[in-house]
């Protein structure tokens, strides 16, 4: 370590652990017994907090009582940690994120054939909320766990290994994704909600809560059951995220062709021919990516206008 001293000749690694900016600012990672010298930027570290001197944290984060930060993460600026928050090694966080008591980010995937030793990351964007108990697991097959912006994960939700979410996304409490689950933006999954490995989840769509997903859940749709029906269109949702009423007729009359119980293909293709406005278009294009095939028709009746 530099021999960094303050104006009162004290070295600055003595009994807490600093960093120089490049502007050539020390930041305090661990107050101690922290004196406050012209020119420093003191973060808002608490004494019991554990952070690896490998570990990046802009100078504006703060962190709580018995968390522990590994090396090899890099934190932006505005977050806040609160207490025993763990954040494992391989963890790119962007900016403005919070993290409740409790929540653990980027710790290896319950996959039994995972390598510890392999190196992957989780990706996370900017203006995230992870509340208390919150788990994400790093990547275990792919390069990253990718989640995006504005996104908002309830009490114990859980986020398995190569996850990819989008952003705006609501999860609420106890769900479970599995590994390699894919959710877009503007989505909403309820409580006790588990979906499948390798599912899909498309934009604005409502999982209600304890459904059993074990296929992909269609754009601006709700499902519900268990296993997991598709139920009608996510009014609420659409009517709130402020979509024409013009527009969302449109996709309820691709939706009663899709559930009117013709080959899927066909009524695709028909679609394909109608000039779709762009919300349709994303219908067509999640059917004809689907791999797992996508959640059918329930018994319940169709909602929207």
């Amino acid at each position: 370590m530099a021999d960094l001293r303050g104006a009162d000749g004290h070295q600055a690694g003595q009994n807490m652990n600093c960093q120089q900016t490049e502007s050539g600012q020390i930041v305090y990672r661990r107050l101690a017994a922290a004196h406050l010298h012209s020119g420093l930027i003191i973060m808002n570290i608490h004494p019991n907090a554990i952070i690896d001197p490998a570990a990046k944290l802009h100078e504006s984060v703060s962190v709580g009582p018995g968390s522990i930060i590994e090396g090899d993460v890099e934190i932006g600026a505005g977050c806040t940690i609160a207490s025993s928050v763990r954040i494992y090694g391989g963890c790119r966080i962007g900016a403005n994120n919070h993290f409740d008591h409790g929540a653990v980010i980027g710790a290896a995937g319950q996959d039994l054939g995972f390598d510890r030793n392999k190196v992957t990351r989780t990706q996370i964007g900017d203006h995230n909320v992870f509340r208390e108990g919150a788990n994400i697991h790093r990547a275990s097959k792919t390069e990253a766990t990718i989640i995006g912006d504005h996104n908002y994960f309830m009490g114990n939700a859980h986020v398995g290994h190569d996850c990819v979410l989008g952003n705006h996304n609501v999860l609420t409490h106890g769900l479970v994704l599995a590994g390699h689950v894919t959710v877009g933006n503007y989505a909403f999954i309820s409580g006790l909600v588990a979906v499948h490995q390798f599912a899909n989840v498309g934009d604005y769509s409502m999982t209600a809560g304890c459904s059993k997903v074990v296929q992909d859940v269609p754009p601006y749709s709700t499902v519900d059951g268990n296993p997991a029906q598709w139920v009608g269109l996510n009014v609420v949702g659409l009517k709130r995220a402020g979509f024409d009423p013009e527009v969302r007729k449109a996709i309820k009359a691709a939706y009663q062709a899709l559930t009117s119980g013709r080959l899927t293909r066909d009524v695709l293709e028909e679609l394909k021919q109608g000039n779709p406005v762009a919300e349709v278009q994303t219908i067509i294009d999640f059917y004809e990516k689907s791999s797992r095939g996508v959640t059918g028709r329930g018994h319940k009746r169709q909602g929207g206008r």
